[in-house]
């Protein structure tokens, strides 16, 4: 936990699939300099924490900041997710409700990962023929966005609060990213009276940006953004326009 405000202006950051909460390495500060409590979580099967047991689901999930929340007694917190982090609130949301929180941030994650005819924003190639072998071997390739290799110093954004990218998955973390996979959160959505920040990066490499319109336009209280040559590690790969927009959207939140 770093920062010194009291729990009203609370920020709890919720890292992607694996990732460790040092992935938010670049938005701490600039939260910290707001006058913002940010509290980055390390999930099991995340950075430091203890390796992911089996039978982590996305309740399993929700039940974890669930805990966190209470123990720490947080008021009108906001929540930030990136990726399955972002996707983590909603289960989160959907089992406890919004009483303890003022705000929500997701950031390049699409609500439903599976493509339908009235959902074309899911996970490149992933269809009802392919709903369980899909990502039963990893997250595929999909051959879209920037190739790791040209991004520049987005590359090194991302390798520095990441390390390797490219470990083995263990194998309740493949069950836990196959029920990820398989969960919509639209009716949740639908339903959340906060207000909510959904951010796209315009190069992911896992669905299209448009996928931010798309959730926001499902919120009572929603507004999204699209950052500019930014891929799936939006926040990491372009954190000065992401700390730029979450900052306004907490002030005008607040």
């Amino acid at each position: 936990m770093h920062g010194d405000g009291g729990s009203s202006s609370c920020v709890i950051l919720l890292a992607g699939f694996t990732a460790p909460a040092t992935s938010w390495r670049y938005q701490i500060s600039s939260l910290i300099q707001a006058g913002h409590c940010v509290i980055a979580v390390d999930l099991p099967g995340h950075g430091t924490a203890p390796a992911m047991p089996h039978g982590t689901t996305m309740q399993t999930r929700a039940e974890l900041v669930h805990v966190l929340i209470e123990k720490l007694d947080l008021q009108g917190a906001a929540i930030i997710g990136g990726s399955m982090g972002g996707n983590t609130i909603w289960s989160y949301i959907d089992t406890y409700g919004t009483g303890r929180l003022r705000a929500a941030v997701v950031v390049d994650q699409t609500p439903r990962m599976l493509n339908a005819p009235e959902w074309a924003y899911g996970f490149y190639g992933y269809d009802q023929d392919a709903v369980d072998t899909f990502f039963a071997d990893g997250i595929p390739l999909t051959g879209h966005g920037t190739p790791i290799w040209k991004r520049g110093m987005r590359l090194v954004r991302l390798l520095t609060p990441m390390g390797r990218v490219d470990r083995e998955l263990s194998s309740p973390e493949l069950a836990l990213l196959n029920d990820h996979a398989k969960c919509d959160w639209r009716s949740t959505i639908r339903s959340c009276d906060l207000p909510v920040l959904f951010v796209a990066g315009s190069d992911s490499e896992f669905w299209p940006s448009a996928h931010a319109a798309a959730a926001a336009a499902l919120a009572p209280n929603g507004a999204s953004i699209v950052v500019p040559r930014a891929g799936h590690a939006t926040n990491m790969e372009r954190p000065h326009s992401v700390n730029k927009a979450v900052a306004g959207f907490l002030d005008s939140a607040s």
